[in-house]
C-alpha cells in the first residue's frame, strides 16, 4: 500500500460534521428586548425633540440601541456614537452622519453633550 493511502486511514473523522458549529451557536447567549416604562419613553421623547431642534449643529450623540439577532431570539443592546443628521419622523429613525440608522423603537438611551444644559422631567 502506498504511503499516502496508508496514512489517510488514520486521518481524523467528524462524523457529525458541523455538530461543533451547533453547539458553539446555541451557547451563544442574548439577551430580551426592554421595554421602556411610560416615563422613561416620556424623557427619551423629550430628549429627542431638544435633539432634533439642533439638527442643524449636527450634534454628536450616543445611542445605546437594541439590535435583534438574526440567528436566534433575542440580541443584544449596543452604543453607537456619532453625528446626527436627521430624525426620520416617517421611517421612525435616527440617521448619523456615517450613514448608521437607528430605529428609535429600539433606543434605549440618547446622550449628547448638547442635552447637558437642559432639565427635563423625570
Amino acid at each position: 500500500m502506498p504511503l499516502r493511502d496508508r496514512a489517510a486511514q488514520f486521518a481524523p473523522f467528524a462524523a457529525l460534521t458541523g455538530y461543533a458549529a451547533i453547539l458553539h451557536e446555541t451557547a451563544r447567549v442574548t439577551e430580551a428586548r426592554r421595554e421602556l416604562t411610560e416615563s422613561a419613553r416620556a424623557l427619551l421623547d423629550a430628549r429627542l425633540a431638544a435633539l432634533t431642534a439642533h439638527l442643524t449643529e449636527q450634534p454628536r450623540v450616543e445611542v445605546e440601541h437594541f439590535v435583534a439577532d438574526a440567528m436566534k431570539a433575542g440580541g443584544k443592546y449596543v452604543c453607537t456614537s456619532g453625528r446626527l443628521v436627521k430624525v426620520d419622523t416617517v421611517a421612525h429613525r435616527l440617521l448619523l452622519a456615517d450613514g448608521t440608522a437607528i430605529a428609535v423603537e429600539n433606543v434605549l438611551r440618547l446622550d449628547s453633550p448638547v442635552l447637558d444644559g437642559f432639565e427635563f422631567e423625570d
